[in-house]
């Protein structure tokens, strides 16, 4: 992005345009010879990538950055720790032009490719998530099909991101062979399983309405706007950086000029006596409600436990303790 579309929106969260745009989408460098009317070729190892025609190269403003984007300026949230360290000096903007897309681990098919393969007159159900599927996900997604925002026969489009996260995060390539098996297991018609390469920056509300603007490039209709939704904690106090439903009231305000309707996510909880229900239903009706947290199920899968087949599916597990 140039200078003008970067401060648009940092500050507006929209193009200069007008347009909606979550998070800015920058070229950081610390060269001093780089410069605007220059083109470089962009490279992974020795595959070609993309050139960039340097247009303009200016001192972003970090601090407003971080503030307006991940709703501090403090290095205790990863996505300000990455912008003031990992960044460099200046950035740049200009005109990128595609050459070849990179070979990763993954199969991440093109928005126009994705959206060759979805239903044309249904309603499609984004679900996002950067971690291997379990049952409570497994439920959670299946049942937005039935939400009263949801039209009849609509499908769900399962597409996590696979780049890199947060250091105890599970690798890429890992959560993507338990999608592969998980995919297999369940042979779900009404779901749909693509991949995508980005990289969470955690940034909370922010961060709610760059995945709706990508899902809807996508091809996707609906949305599922998680509690929390790529929130964080401070690495210092452990306290959260944002409110619990902060991403779905901004899902909710942005819906309209985004074109794309976010379906809250249910709370969902196993029980002894229903299997999964609602927190809420199964607190009215006095069930006796099974928990476990993600430290336990890491704890038991590392030291070689059985797991409860409510929490995890069977297929899952076995490739996670294969590749551990």
């Amino acid at each position: 992005m140039d200078e003008a579309t970067y401060q648009s929106v940092v500050e507006k969260m929209e193009l200069t345009d007008g347009l909606i745009f979550g998070l800015p989408v920058v070229f950081d460098t610390n060269s001093e010879d780089l410069q605007p009317g220059m083109t470089v070729l962009l490279k992974d190892g020795d595959r070609a990538i993309a050139t960039v025609e340097f247009t303009d190269k200016f001192l972003p403003n970090k601090p407003l950055e971080c503030l307006k984007c991940y709703g501090t300026s403090q290095i205790e949230h990863p996505g300000a720790l990455m912008v003031a360290t990992e960044r460099g000096k200046y950035y740049m903007g200009g005109k990128i032009t595609g050459l070849n897309a990179p070979l990763r681990d993954f199969p991440c098919k093109t928005p126009a490719e994705v959206r060759a393969t979805l239903p044309e007159d249904k309603d499609v159900v984004a679900f996002q998530c950067r971690n291997p599927v379990h049952r409570a996900h497994y439920e959670l997604f299946t049942r937005a099909l039935d939400d009263a925002r949801v039209g009849e026969g609509g499908v769900v489009l399962v597409h996590p991101t696979c780049g890199p996260t947060q250091a105890d995060d599970i690798p890429g390539d890992v959560r993507y062979k338990t999608y592969l098996v998980l995919k297999e297991e369940t042979e779900n018609p009404r779901t749909f399983w693509e991949y995508l390469p980005y990289s969470m920056h955690m940034a909370g509300p922010r961060e709610a309405i760059q995945h709706m603007m990508i899902r809807k490039n996508f091809g996707c209709t609906h949305f599922i706007v998680g509690r929390d939704m790529a929130g964080s904690k401070s690495s210092i106090t452990g306290d959260d950086f944002y409110g619990a439903y902060e991403a779905q009231d901004i899902a909710n305000e942005m819906a309209e000029r985004l074109g794309v309707t976010p379906v809250p996510s249910l709370n969902l909880v196993y029980t002894e006596e229903d299997g999964y229900c609602t927190d809420e239903e199964a607190k009215a009706k006095g069930l006796d409600i099974k928990k476990l947290s993600g430290t336990k199920f890491r704890q038991m899968l590392r030291g070689g436990e059985e797991i409860p087949e409510w929490f995890a599916f069977k297929s899952v597990v076995k490739v996670l303790r294969e590749n551990q």
